[in-house]
C-alpha cells in the first residue's frame, strides 16, 4: 500500500509554526494551531519585488555589501566611464555617494557591511589582485590576492571572505573559467581547495565556511550553469540544481536559504526570483525590470539589487511572502 512518504518523498512533520519555503502538496501538523496544514501552491502568496531609489551613478558589474536597509555597492562601469571607483551608501531608500576605491575596476566581488565591508579581485583591466576594505567613510589596501581573478563569486564578512570561481588572464590568453577558491582573514589570502565545476561570471552567499556558488558560465563548452556547489570551509561538494540556468546572476542569503535573481541568458527566466532551502529551489516573483550584471544583498525574505545592464541605476526590493495553505478538516 502507498503511503504518503513513499508518493510525496518525505514524512508528515510536526512544526510549531507554518514553513516559509515548502513543496507543493506537503502537509505538516501545526502544534500551535492543533491542525494539519496543506501546501495548495508552489509560489508565495504575495512574494513581490517593488521598486526603490535610484542610484546616483549605479552601473553594471558592480559588487555590494551589507544589508537591505544599510547597502554598500561599489566598482561596475556605465557607458559613459568603463572602469568605476564609484562607492554608493543606501540607508533603504537612497543612495548617497561615499569616498571612492583606490582602485577603479569592474567586475570584482565583495562582503561584509556598509561600515565594514571587502572589494577583492576585479579588472581593470587586466585583472586584478588588489583587496580594500571600508569603515564607512574610506578605503584602504589590504593583502593582495594569489590570482588576479574578474567575474568571479565572492561571499563572507571583511575578516572572513572567500572567493571562487572567475576568469583570469594568464600568459595574454584567457582561461574558460577557473576552479579557485580563496580565503581571507582580514589581511592576507590563502589558497583553499577547488571546485568541481569551473565557472565564470557566477555568484555566491553565505559566509567562508557555508559557502554557496549559484550558476556561472564554462566557456570551455559556452554552457550556462545550473550547477550549485556548497563549500564547508574546507571542500566543495555539489548542492541543488537551479531551475533555470544563470550566469551574470545576483544572490544572496545562507547556504541553506539561498535567494538568486537575474541574469543571462535574456528569456523570461531571468526575470524569476529563484529561492533555496538547502535542497531544492523553487522558482517564485520576477524583477519588475529585466537585468544581469546586477548586485544584491540581504536574505532569503528581504533581497535588494541594484545596478546592471540594462537599468544601470535601478533598484528594487523583495519581500518573501506566505504560503498559499489550507487547513485540512475533518468531520
Amino acid at each position: 500500500m502507498s503511503t504518503y512518504k513513499g508518493i510525496q518523498g518525505f514524512a508528515i512533520q510536526n512544526r510549531s509554526s507554518d514553513p516559509t519555503t515548502f513543496i507543493t502538496g506537503q502537509v505538516w501538523y501545526n502544534s500551535t494551531n492543533q491542525a494539519f496544514k496543506l501546501t495548495v501552491s508552489g509560489t508565495n502568496v504575495s512574494d513581490a519585488w517593488a521598486t526603490s531609489g535610484t542610484m546616483n551613478t549605479g552601473g553594471a558589474l558592480l559588487a555590494g555589501a551589507g544589508t537591505p536597509s544599510a547597502a554598500l555597492a561599489f566598482g561596475g562601469k556605465t557607458p559613459s566611464a568603463p572602469v568605476l571607483n564609484a562607492t554608493e551608501e543606501y540607508n533603504g531608500s537612497s543612495w548617497t555617494s561615499g569616498n571612492p576605491m583606490g582602485t577603479a575596476r569592474y567586475a570584482l566581488a565583495g562582503c561584509g557591511t556598509q561600515n565594514a565591508a571587502v572589494a577583492f579581485a576585479g579588472y581593470a583591466p587586466p585583472s586584478v589582485t588588489s583587496t580594500e576594505e571600508y569603515d564607512g567613510t574610506n578605503w584602504t589596501g589590504s593583502g593582495n590576492m594569489n590570482t588576479g581573478t574578474s567575474f568571479l563569486g565572492g561571499c563572507g564578512t571583511q575578516t572572513a571572505a572567500l572567493a571562487f570561481g572567475g576568469f583570469t588572464i594568464n600568459g595574454g590568453g584567457p582561461f574558460d573559467g577557473n576552479t579557485n577558491t580563496e580565503e581571507y582573514n582580514g589581511s592576507t589570502w590563502t589558497v583553499g581547495n577547488v571546485m568541481a565545476t569551473r565557472r565564470m561570471k557566477n555568484s555566491g552567499s553565505g559566509i567562508q565556511t557555508a559557502a554557496i556558488a549559484v550558476g556561472g558560465y564554462d566557456r570551455g563548452t559556452g554552457t550556462v550553469l545550473t550547477v550549485c556547489e556548497e563549500y564547508d570551509g574546507t571542500n566543495w561538494s555539489s548542492g541543488g540544481t537551479l531551475n533555470a540556468a544563470r550566469q551574470d546572476n545576483a544572490s544572496a542569503g545562507t547556504q541553506t536559504t539561498a535567494i538568486t535573481v537575474g541574469g543571462l541568458p535574456s528569456t523570461p527566466a531571468a526575470r524569476v526570483t529563484q529561492i533555496y532551502d538547502g535542497t531544492s529551489w523553487r522558482s517564485t516573483a520576477g524583477l519588475n525590470s529585466y537585468r544581469y550584471d546586477l548586485a544584491g544583498v540581504g536574505t532569503q525574505p528581504a533581497m535588494v539589487v541594484f545596478g546592471g545592464t540594462g537599468p544601470i541605476t535601478a533598484t528594487e526590493e523583495f519581500t518573501l511572502g506566505n504560503p498559499a495553505t489550507r487547513t485540512i478538516t475533518i468531520t
